[in-house]
């Protein structure tokens, strides 16, 4: 404790960070010595994340993992607080401890109401985008591998790109065309290694839009050293399974291959065969590969059935036609004396949803044409 100390007044250090959890006493003992404020490694990421949160979703997801982590060290911070004023446990000798204590579980209960309520309008946008009929692709991966980018060369949209860590950290979903398909593109917020529990609940119903998902598309940062990268990959094929999303197909993308030469590129792709799921080299950045990897993401999507109908042509056809175009792809319609022929491709199960309107229409429909 004295190296630490006498290090901290070498370097005129502000703040001391440790990677470990640290309990309140082993805080408030290391903060007496060094006579600077001592804080761990979630408390770190929170201060990051406060700093990054942009809407009130992520917000108020960020006062509840705070409160959380406070709860069980209220007793012993208002203990410690009441012995002397230290850096970081200022201003908490003049609380009772039961009312410190019932205090943060009260705005606990406060936040948890509040995100139930946003929780429910993000079911409400999710059973609207089911109803669109369009596929939806999670863009997911380790926090700073470029995924904001890729968001933007792929939506042709921008959301906040920076070399910082957790830029996003609420969801952004756009249309996206793809090879004549339409598909539903929601930017996710970064994996990271060891994020701890409370900040995994606080984020859950933010991480669970991938487990919505009919596609993951995973993005690597592959200009970093092989070691890290595999420890990266790792992290986030791990928090796809934990979240329950481990059987949907996953397309890999090997981002940042700019800052590569060919001989490094071709090693590090080599040593990722078996390791990273349909790995596909890009640069989100200067969007190369771009057509590539929409093509290997078609290919993964070709789950989709074509199918064909035939329908009279009144006033409620056109306006079915209407809805139609609106929400699959839509390859040919013909107009007949007999009435209206279509063909279109979508997903099994809107297919269904589809001939259930034809018959309706009185028409025809047909599963495979």
């Amino acid at each position: 404790m004295k190296e630490l100390a006498e290090l901290v007044r070498e370097n005129n250090v502000g703040k001391v960070i440790f990677d470990n959890e640290l309990k309140p006493v082993q805080a408030y003992n290391l903060a007496k010595i060094t006579g600077v404020e001592v804080i761990d490694r979630f408390q770190l990421i929170l201060e990051i994340f406060v700093y990054r949160a942009s809407t009130t979703e992520a917000k108020l997801q960020i006062q509840l993992a705070n409160l959380r982590y406070e709860l069980p060290r209220a007793r012993e911070k208002v203990r410690l607080a009441r012995l002397g004023e230290q850096p970081g446990f200022m201003g908490l000798g003049a609380y009772e401890v039961d009312v410190y204590y019932e205090t943060i579980q009260r705005q606990i209960n406060s936040i948890q109401a509040k995100l139930k309520r946003i929780q429910r309008k993000r079911q409400q946008h999710r059973t609207r985008r089911v109803e669109l009929g369009f596929p939806l692709i999670s863009l997911a991966g380790y926090t700073n591998s470029g995924k904001s980018s890729l968001f933007n060369a792929l939506a042709e949209q921008f959301v906040p790109v920076d070399p910082g860590l957790f830029t996003t950290l609420s969801t952004t979903t756009r249309a996206v065309n793809l090879y004549g398909k339409r598909v539903l593109l929601t930017d996710t917020v970064g994996f990271i290694d060891r994020l701890p529990l409370t900040l995994i609940e606080a984020f859950r119903s933010t991480l669970e839009e991938t487990t919505f998902s009919d596609m993951i598309l995973l993005l690597v940062d592959i200009s970093e050293t092989q070691k890290e990268i595999e420890r990266k990959l790792s992290v986030c094929l791990d928090t796809i399974k934990a979240i329950g999303a481990s059987e949907i197909s996953i397309v890999t993308g090997l981002n940042k291959i700019d800052l590569l030469s060919d001989d490094e590129l071709q090693n590090k792709v080599e040593a990722l065969r078996g390791i990273a799921p349909n790995p596909v080299p890009i640069s989100a950045l200067y969007k190369i590969n771009m057509n590539l990897l929409r093509q290997e993401i078609a290919k993964h999507l070709e789950n989709y059935v074509r199918t064909s109908f035939s329908i009279p042509v009144n006033s409620e056809s056109m306006s079915f036609l209407s809805w139609l175009f609106q929400r699959v792809d839509v390859r040919s319609v013909r107009y007949e004396e007999d009435g209206i022929k279509a063909v279109l491709e979508s997903f099994p199960w809107f297919a269904e949803r589809i001939r259930s309107r034809v018959e309706g229409l009185g028409g025809t429909f047909n599963a495979s044409s």
